[in-house]
């Protein structure tokens, strides 16, 4: 069995934390999703992880990150680094927040959710040249665009071509609607950028009630594989948001289901190795 390395682990502390974005959310408000009740989920088949920040209100996100840093400096939660939020629209905050952080080796990449935003906020010449910043810096930037923003996703990835970019959760494709031409389209053209990855995360949550979820996700894994290649394509786990779908064991069944045909060499690209090159992971 080939293990993850899961770039996408979300750990929800609210006794600590805020997280009003998750007031609406049955399955995740006011919960605690700690990092014991991950590894006992995850077992065997996940060898380490990657904090991904958990959109915590925005006066907490350096709090947040001081949590993380603190949780990956135990060796025994096999987390591999952390990726931290990030507000490049703010200019003068921004460069002092780059400045402070960059240089810590647990920190391998930048987050800001864009698909809660107006379009405007990345296609702003200054959020931009804070990105290609976060690149100057050898740290990753993930997007994290929905479906209806791809062309959006693809105006930023052409402006930071010096950056690592990963497209989370495979452009947040509109599963339930079952209608994929204009995501192909997006995908395809993100495809062709070599400093852009995607990251096969998420997608069980976008299903429709009534859709068998390995069914429903495959051809849209598949595709992303065939135009990314099985060098720019990472795996997340995006715990505890799947609980929206049927929690993490599910999603990493539903996963070596689908690639189950796949040869070695590239599952183990795409579960592991590639994480550990475009995150430049100390492993």
């Amino acid at each position: 069995m080939i293990p993850f390395i899961d770039t996408h682990q979300h750990l929800m502390y609210p006794d600590q934390l805020a997280y009003s974005w998750a007031n609406d959310i049955p399955v995740l408000h006011a919960k605690r999703y700690d990092i014991g009740a991950y590894q006992s989920l995850a077992g065997d088949n996940v060898a380490a992880s990657i904090f991904m920040e958990t959109g915590v209100d925005e006066h907490l996100y350096r709090a947040e990150l001081e949590f993380a840093l603190d949780l990956a400096a135990n060796p025994g939660n096999h987390m591999a680094g952390v990726i931290a939020a990030a507000y490049p629209e703010h200019d003068e905050e921004f460069d002092a927040w780059l400045e402070s952080t960059a240089s810590d080796p647990l920190i391998v990449g930048y987050r800001r959710i864009l698909h809660v935003v107006d379009n405007a906020v990345s296609q702003d010449l200054s959020f931009r040249k804070n990105v290609r910043k976060i690149g100057a810096s050898g740290k990753t930037f993930d997007m994290c665009f929905l479906e209806s923003q791809l062309d959006v996703a693809i105006e930023l990835a052409k402006a930071c071509d010096n950056t690592q970019l990963i497209l989370n959760h495979c452009g947040v494709p509109n599963i339930a609607a079952s209608d994929m031409s204009a995501w192909k389209a997006g995908i395809a053209e993100l495809a062709k950028m070599d400093h852009v990855a995607c990251k096969i995360s998420g997608v069980v949550a976008y299903c429709g009630p009534d859709q068998d979820r390995e069914t429903a996700v495959r051809p849209y894994i598949e595709f992303v594989v065939e135009k990314f290649g099985a060098d720019r394509c990472v795996w997340g786990g995006d715990w505890p948001v799947v609980n929206m779908a049927k929690g993490l064991p599910d999603w990493i069944e539903i996963t070596r289901n689908i690639f189950a045909g796949e040869p070695e060499v590239n599952q183990a690209k795409i579960f592991n190795e590639n994480a550990k090159r475009i995150y430049n992971l100390n492993l």
